[in-house]
């Protein structure tokens, strides 16, 4: 299985090549959404029939854009029908036509010096078939582009010949896709994690310092490290959530209804204007992407609960207060031990699932059942200390994965 690394870098664009660059989106674009009206109202989503069908149309009426780019947009109007179609199928879109603002320009090996570029040791330019013929673009490569084509030399990835040109802001950017090799390294430490509402707790075992010899010329490495990556997805939920709410009660009075009672304001068009410039989920992204750059530093085995196709209403369904029951459906769980496994495939390390049966409710030291206390997270051992919650949890996951976890009786 190879893994997708998508990586943008910025062209070096003179006045004469941008007014190449917008005129073939304007093209690319016209194209994607004119097919992808016709594919959704005759309800034809195959790439191949749509190119069929109406390749010859555009290519005849585009005659300055080369023939692949001409194919390349049919085929990514046939994707965009296809997701309209099934979103629409289970209520999701409420639109008869999909609606296209911004394009991707893809350019197959066909369009652009694939071979050439991949020969390099060091590219910082590469050739596109634009209206004008063959046109040399310079690069302004980065640290992470050159990280990635360092792999590529040396045989850990793969350059895909697929290059898309997009604009962002007046810029124009190459995204290159590298397809990476899974890492085999061996494992040198233990790590559980556990998903909290604000914090992800860690515990974490150094395997080399645990060996016979070792641990006893030196006892403190055999107890694990405990610590918290610090997340605050609860308290951004709060924020967000007061953000809206005062949105609402600002746009209340230009919808009320003549009975004295209001239009819901969240299906208007001037909330969703003012809602969609808040980066509730570009900050939740930037959290997940750190813990999981945090977990999978060095090859480990990772330690993690079995969460289910959907933990949010697993753990809501008892639940009384709203406010809680919205804080923990924004969670992203599935989305953190997503890139948390994805992660550990890059970098050489293993994801294991251990059942969430009693984590946090059993004393890992002496296998007894956890009482209750005044504080939700600390309880207390029969045999008398403390333990926090979250600590226990992440401790009786590591003991799961060893053999004498199952002499206990416990689990």
């Amino acid at each position: 299985m190879l893994l997708c690394r998508a990586v943008a870098v910025e062209l070096e664009v003179t006045k004469e090549l941008n007014s190449l660059l917008y005129s073939v989106e304007s093209a690319y674009l016209n194209i994607v959404r004119e097919v992808a009206m016709y594919a959704v109202a005759n309800n034809v989503t195959s790439a191949t029939q749509l190119q069929s069908l109406l390749y010859r149309k555009y290519r005849l009426e585009y005659q300055d854009l080369n023939s692949q780019l001409v194919i390349q947009a049919i085929r990514q109007a046939a994707q965009i029908a296809k997701s309209f179609v099934e979103r629409r199928r289970k209520g999701l879109v409420h639109k008869s036509y999909p609606e296209i603002k911004t394009v991707s320009i893809r350019f197959t090996e066909f369009t652009w010096n694939y071979e050439e570029f991949v020969k390099s040791v060091a590219p910082v330019r590469l050739e596109l078939s634009l209206p004008s013929g063959r046109t040399e673009v310079w690069l302004r490569p980065h640290k992470h582009f050159w990280q990635y084509w360092w792999r590529v030399l040396t045989g850990e990835a793969e350059l895909a010949s697929t290059l898309m040109i997009k604009r962002r802001l007046n810029r124009w950017y190459a995204v290159f896709i590298f397809k990476l090799k899974p890492r085999q390294e061996v494992p040198q430490r233990v790590v559980a994690f556990d998903i909290n509402e604000n914090t992800v707790a860690v515990s974490r075992i150094d395997i080399i310092a645990t060996i016979d010899k070792i641990a006893d010329w030196n006892r403190r490495y055999l107890m694990p490290e405990l610590y918290s990556i610090r997340t605050d997805f609860g308290r951004l939920a709060r924020r967000y959530e007061a953000i809206r709410n005062a949105i609402i009660e600002k746009l209340k009075p230009g919808f009320a209804l003549p009975n004295g009672k209001y239009m819901n304001i969240t299906n208007t068009r001037e909330y969703r204007k003012r809602v969609k410039h808040l980066r509730e989920s570009g900050r939740k992204v930037g959290r997940v992407r750190h813990v999981a750059s945090e977990l999978t530093k060095n090859p480990s085995i990772i330690i993690t609960e079995e969460l289910g196709e959907k933990p949010q209403d697993e753990m809501i369904s008892d639940l009384e207060s709203g406010g809680l029951r919205h804080r923990i459906k924004q969670i992203p769980f599935k989305a953190l031990e997503k890139t948390v496994e994805d992660k550990a495939l890059e970098r050489g390390s293993k994801l294991f699932h251990v059942s969430s049966y009693r984590n946090s409710r059993v004393c890992p030291i002496h296998f007894t059942r956890l009482e209750s206390t005044d504080d939700w997270h600390t309880l207390q051992c029969p045999l008398g200390h403390y333990v926090d919650r979250d600590h226990a949890s992440v401790m009786n996951m590591a003991w799961k994965t060893t053999p004498e976890a199952w002499t206990k009786g416990v689990w």
